[in-house]
């Protein structure tokens, strides 16, 4: 694994390496970071150069605004990460991305789709899933996004490592319905991550960031955005708690190239679940996209 920092849209970008190939941009989501992709890095680097940063305000990565804000949305990272391509000379990339990276990735398809060879997400948050995210029996699992916008969440989480370590453990445990010990073997360094100073904050701060664009698809007032054309695979895990499976229904309104599969055995984390399948499904999208 080869590290590096990348000056990308004004900000530095901590950026992991590895492999030879057609270039792949790994893209994390919370509570995450480059980690995250390691064991798929390491299964797929002698296919593809992977590329796998830290987004603006998680992990080694610049934390531009140190305090609670809302300029870290989609629109955001995905600058970024054209920035990063334009650094390393990357024409042409696949996106590959998880939670708060199916966002960016949703965002690049639409900005710059002749910079992308493909879009691949596993349990891929969009518009369609609409008011559904807020109904009575999802409430218990979406707490936490209301509480990331107080001004206290990040100095309340990391008062002490232990608090930190509880509370970014319950996630990665929780949500990762097939494997709940897929980040045992990381935790520890998981909560390095987090009690590094900014980065509770910096993680925040995407909530913070999409807090209008949350409201209004919980109401129903998202606004109706054209499809996007990138051919993109789409693996979602049967056992996801924060996102069910039935939620893929209206995916072929956000994608109109759209290859999609339940992904079984897993839950939010099936890069982390299930890395040997993970890792083969992706080569396969992209190698069957790209010939």
């Amino acid at each position: 694994m080869r590290h590096e920092d990348v000056r990308a849209n004004g900000v530095r970008l901590h950026v992991a390496r590895a492999g030879e190939g057609p270039p792949l941009v790994l893209l994390h989501g919370w509570p995450e970071f480059w980690l995250t992709w390691e064991p798929v890095m390491a299964r797929l680097s002698q296919k593809f150069s992977l590329i796998a940063p830290d987004l603006r305000g998680f992990g080694a990565s610049e934390k531009p605004d140190p305090g609670p804000s809302d300029r870290a949305g989609p629109e955001v990272h995905a600058a970024d990460i054209l920035g990063v391509l334009d650094a390393l000379g990357i024409e042409r990339a696949g996106i590959v991305g998880h939670d708060v990276g199916a966002y960016v990735g949703q965002v690049l398809g639409r900005m710059a789709p002749e910079r992308l060879t493909g879009l691949f997400f596993f349990d891929c948050p969009y518009p369609g899933i609409g008011p559904r995210l807020a109904q009575p029996e999802m409430l218990a699992e979406i707490w936490y996004q209301s509480f990331h916008l107080q001004p206290f969440a990040a100095k309340v989480v990391g008062a002490t490592r232990e608090s930190c370590r509880a509370y970014i453990g319950h996630f990665l445990k929780h949500w990762a319905g097939g494997n709940p010990h897929a980040f045992d073997d990381v935790l520890e360094a998981f909560t390095d991550n987090f009690m590094t100073p900014g980065n509770l904050q910096g993680g925040f701060n995407w909530y913070l960031s999409q807090q209008a664009g949350r409201l209004a698809m919980l109401k129903g007032e998202a606004h109706d955005l054209p499809p996007i054309t990138v051919p993109t695979g789409i693996r979602w895990g049967t056992q996801d708690p924060l996102f069910p499976y039935a939620w893929t229904d209206r995916l072929g309104e956000t994608f109109s190239n759209l290859d999609l599969a339940p992904f079984e055995g897993t839950g939010h984390f099936p890069h982390r679940e299930r890395p040997d399948a993970a890792a083969r499904a992706i080569a396969e999208f992209f190698g069957r996209i790209t010939g």
